[in-house]
């Protein structure tokens, strides 16, 4: 079996796994993001969901998230929550009591409105990850998080990804993911997050990859 053969295995293996742990439609919501359909609300959303993420578990963040939402008028527009600062960061605050991050998505929906949804939709589609770099708490790790959940075509280079990737014999992770969703037919995004999701279910996941014999 071919390096290209060893490789996809490898995904479909783990990607089973992911599926078998119940989160098939965390996979299929990866596969349906299209950046065309991201409006300023599904902006908002996902822009909220990486600051609140950035150095936080998931866990963690999925519960506080729900409570949040209806504080910031359910991410409807970034007028909305404009017009209503004061009580959006007095409700929100409550909840959750990092000012910084709270803060953050409230100079965030001051940012999108100033510069209209409509324009900053275009300056990211023609320069995605510069564009986005001018989002608080978006760095030059986080910044593919978000990209990627809102339909742009690439992996974010977290800690997991680049271990697998190193493993693999790969030191880019694009380039990683990349030749993955070539070979499987799987998108760059989708891969990113069978894998991602591989690595916070088993904390020795590069022991796992390592023990299967993709050869018999």
């Amino acid at each position: 079996m071919n390096m290209d053969s060893q490789l996809v295995c490898k995904y479909r293996f783990v990607k089973q796994i992911v599926s078998d742990e119940g989160y098939l439609s965390e996979i299929e919501w990866q596969n349906k993001v299209c950046f065309q359909n991201v409006d300023e609300s599904i902006f908002l959303k996902e822009l909220a969901w990486v600051i609140l993420s950035s150095g936080m578990r998931e866990q963690i963040i999925r519960r506080i998230y729900e409570k949040l939402t209806p504080c910031f008028y359910n991410w409807q527009s970034a007028k909305l929550i404009v017009d209503n600062e004061a009580e959006c960061y007095k409700r929100a605050i409550k909840i959750f009591k990092n000012e910084r991050k709270i803060s953050a998505i409230i100079e965030s929906a001051e940012i999108i409105f100033d510069i209209g949804f409509n324009v900053l939709k275009e300056n990211i589609e023609s320069n995605p990850i510069e564009t986005l770099r001018i989002f608080p708490f978006i760095g030059k790790i986080t910044v593919y998080h978000l990209a990627k959940n809102i339909g742009v075509c690439v992996a974010k280079p977290d800690r997991h990804l680049v271990r697998i990737a190193k493993k693999e014999g790969y030191d880019d992770v694009q380039i990683f993911c990349e030749r993955i969703s070539e070979i499987s037919g799987d998108s760059i995004p989708v891969v990113d997050i069978v894998f991602w999701r591989f690595a916070n279910l088993s904390n020795d996941y590069l022991e796992v990859l390592s023990s299967v014999n993709f050869n018999k």
